[in-house]
């Protein structure tokens, strides 16, 4: 009983000492490198597809295809019977609605088929699917003092970032696996005190290039933890 006891506080003794000695440098390094442990992130290139599950039924398929390297991004997105495509090669932009390069303006403001737009939606799918390594980026700040919480029933390391005002304004918090280290969640507020903003819980996996991403992003308000619906991450063989 006595050897149990000693088992037991030394356990407790470890655990708070590596606790005290956990750091943001020292997460951040960690979760890095178990969702890109070969450090292919610099270099990507890759296809997904993203299902998007609406609690009312509807769902929205977009096809996303990046190559770092090139400066190269394909966005095809299809949704009601209607596809759109948008596509950033270097400094080219290319928009198409259904296929066709001409569409009048009524199209052009309902599917936004502007260039930057598509810029947008590259920075999104960049970011969302390359964290952690996004954290890496030039204007983001990040509090060197890392908490654990408990977020929706489980307990997390807990990262807070801000980032540069020509980034972003949103405050964010990131979770982490207490012994992976991996991703497991992350929410973010464009005003703390109103609790506005979104919080999105993440489940299982899938390896894209080398790289773990989250296989389903569920997206709720931070105000009454509202579904707002489901992304579902489709790994596509690269050309």
């Amino acid at each position: 009983m006595r050897t149990a006891i000693l088992g037991f506080l030394f356990f407790i003794s470890i655990t708070l000492s590596f606790a005290q000695e956990m750091n943001s440098e020292t997460l951040l390094e960690k979760s890095i490198a178990y969702h890109d442990p070969g450090g292919f992130w610099p270099t990507f290139e890759g296809a997904f597809q993203v299902k998007m599950q609406r609690p009312d039924g509807r769902e929205r398929l977009s096809t996303i295809r990046l190559n770092f390297p090139k400066q190269f991004f394909h966005l095809f997105v299809e949704q009601g019977g209607t596809n759109t495509t948008y596509q950033i090669d270097k400094e080219n932009c290319t928009l198409l609605h259904n296929g066709n390069a001409s569409f009048d303006t009524e199209t052009q403001e309902k599917f936004r088929l502007r260039c930057d737009y598509a810029n947008k939606m590259k920075n999104y799918y960049t970011y969302l699917y390359g964290l952690p390594m996004k954290l890496r980026d030039p204007g983001t700040q990040i509090s060197p003092k890392v908490n654990r919480k408990t977020f929706q029933g489980k307990t997390y390391w807990v990262m807070e970032v801000l980032y540069d005002e020509s980034v972003g304004s949103d405050q964010w918090y990131f979770y982490f696996d207490l012994e992976t280290f991996a991703l497991k969640a992350y929410q973010f507020y464009h005003d703390t005190e109103k609790n506005d903003g979104e919080y999105v819980v993440l489940a299982e996996e899938e390896t894209i290039a080398g790289i773990k991403m989250p296989k389903k992003r569920a997206w709720y308000y931070n105000t009454e933890g509202i579904y707002l619906g489901t992304d579902i991450l489709i790994p596509l063989a690269k050309e």
